[in-house]
């Protein structure tokens, strides 16, 4: 288990240069805004408009924080997101843009490379423990609010707002809040064949 720090985050523009990302976890490490296998990041979004473009990777976005944002994906829908939407699985290089509710929002976004990863995103909003089966290639725990400490095998770790576990082939999780506390319980493997 690694654990990932709020504080430690890296900071950058976005690709388009609308915004700005903090990026939570890229793989390989250090791996650019082209070459990556996959990444989890958040973005505040303050105006209305396009989202960067990303070929061949596999989007799922979350809201955070903010009042939500209607998402344009071309050949579908508009859709509301909202901090009670479950997460939205979309393609990265696919025509999108956003029309904010009522000012800004942070969202949360994890990528895949197409082909050769895929990914899943779930929201947990918890008041007591429990144990979640995972079985993934990589597990990302990031704690939305509150506080919890998780066990993975041995290891055992507390998490506040902001950070983020980082499990590499655990079968299971546990999870104990102080109190309340949402996540956001993230897998990525290999695509089912």
């Amino acid at each position: 288990m690694k654990i990932l720090r709020a504080s430690n985050h890296k900071r950058m523009p976005w690709k388009n240069g609308g915004g700005e990302t903090v990026e939570i976890a890229v793989f390989p490490e250090r791996a650019s805004l082209g070459d990556f296998d996959w990444r989890v990041s958040m973005a505040t979004v303050a105006t209305d408009g396009p989202f960067s473009s990303f070929p061949g990777i596999d989007r799922t976005l979350s809201i955070l924080e903010g009042k939500g944002m209607r998402l344009m994906i071309e050949g579908r829908e508009p859709v509301l997101m909202t901090g009670e939407t479950a997460p939205l699985p979309f393609p990265a290089d696919v025509a999108t843009s956003a029309t904010l509710v009522d000012g800004p929002i942070v969202d949360l976004n994890v990528m895949t490379r197409r082909g050769k990863l895929a990914h899943s995103v779930q929201r947990l909003a918890i008041d007591h423990p429990e144990t979640t089966e995972v079985g993934a290639a990589t597990t990302l725990l990031l704690c939305h609010s509150g506080a919890v400490r998780v066990t993975a095998g041995e290891t055992t770790a507390d998490l506040v707002a902001g950070d983020t576990a980082v499990l590499t082939d655990a079968t299971a999780v546990t999870i104990e809040p102080a109190a309340s506390a949402v996540l956001f319980l993230i897998t990525i493997d290999k695509p089912a064949v």
